[in-house]
């Protein structure tokens, strides 16, 4: 029977002590995980957000005279301004029609009021709604009872959608907060992101760091910047032809041309539309206008997606893409950002190999 040695004995107390400090960091890297798990979406959100607010904080700090905490609340409350006005008003757009309704059942009343006249002019649907509103408001009973499986249906959706549309509001608020702090304490920010980078991969952080940098910037102008600029040119000739309820077309514009979808899924509907309730005129002159602006994002996304990269705008684009069929809204960045970054290793990881290989 072998007898167990001293030196055996340090080497089994040193491979208990090794495993009990391994389970105790991913016990408590479990912890940690649980307890920030809510605010990493959140949180790559606003990384995102202050790189892409980065320039005008800059306009900002050199104006206020170097005040960053300043500087990094205005940045935010600007921010916050422009998501909030939009949302007011569609949601002042949307609750205007209900409004009649809720004071009247708050009134005891069982009548329901008369549609409001713009509800007729909604593209598609306008006239079947005004009907059936209409009808309801002579026999509220029938109305409800012809419609009961639809409404069913729909109030289910509505629920859980606006339920997950609060969640994702909630989220995107706290991350502008998250990017107004990152901004205000801009040298911390990239002195930490500078260490973090070089530990994990050593002299080349620093470069994969700028180019992630680089990679948000460009899919902020390229896809959101394009979205944006496309949906408003859009929404301004849809206001101008008198479109109805033209905010809630040009937010729904914004929305699959970000998706990358394209806005003719709304603009074809309202083209029928103004064909049959406005002049020939009206008609053209949209008709020109909505083939121009949809086709715009063809002639800017080459000129804005991936300017200033050594990178292919091809890789960027299915990058976006595949990260927004993936993870969605956020996924436009990341999958943007690991797929540039997985391009620049394999390049360099090519680059590395012999330029002439004999096969003899």
């Amino acid at each position: 029977m072998a007898v167990e040695t001293q030196a055996d004995r340090h080497v089994t107390d040193r491979a208990i002590e090794i495993f009990i400090r391994i389970a105790l960091i991913i016990i408590l890297a479990a912890l940690c995980f649980d307890i920030v798990r809510h605010f990493i979406v959140p949180g790559l959100w606003g990384l995102i957000i202050a790189i892409g607010l980065y320039p005008l904080y800059q306009r900002l700090l050199k104006a206020l005279g170097d005040r960053s905490v300043l500087a990094a609340t205005l940045t935010s409350l600007i921010t916050f301004a422009v998501i909030l006005i939009p949302v007011l008003l569609l949601s002042g757009s949307v609750m205007e029609g209900g409004e009649g309704l809720l004071h009247a059942f708050e009134a005891g009343a069982r009548d329901v009021p008369p549609p409001p006249e713009w509800v007729k002019g909604l593209p598609l649907v306008g006239s079947y709604s005004h009907e059936l509103w209409t009808h309801a408001s002579y026999n509220l009973k029938e109305a409800l009872l012809q419609v009961a499986p639809q409404v069913k249906v729909a109030l289910s959706w509505l629920v859980g959608a606006a339920a997950g549309a609060g969640i994702g509001i909630l989220q995107f608020f706290i991350a502008i907060v998250i990017a107004g702090v990152l901004l205000a304490h801009e040298n911390e920010t990239r002195r930490a992101t500078v260490i973090i980078a070089h530990r994990l991969a050593g002299d080349r952080g620093i470069e994969f760091t700028e180019l992630a940098r680089a990679t948000v910037h460009s899919v902020t102008r390229g896809i959101l910047g394009v979205a944006l600029i496309q949906s408003l040119l859009a929404g301004l000739g849809w206001l101008a032809a008198g479109v109805p309820a033209a905010g809630i077309w040009t937010l729904l514009a914004l929305l699959l041309s970000t998706a990358q979808v394209g806005i003719f899924l709304v603009s074809v509907p309202i083209l029928i539309y103004v064909f049959f309730n406005a002049g020939t005129t009206t008609f053209v002159l949209l008709l020109v206008w909505s083939l121009i602006v949809g086709t715009i994002d063809n002639i800017l996304r080459p000129i804005l997606l991936g300017r200033g990269m050594d990178v292919p705008m091809a890789v960027i684009f299915v990058g976006t893409i595949g990260g927004f069929l993936s993870s969605g809204i956020v996924g436009l960045f990341i999958g943007a950002v690991v797929l540039v970054l997985g391009y620049k290793l394999l390049v360099g990881w090519l680059g590395d190999e012999p330029t002439t290989i004999n096969l003899r």
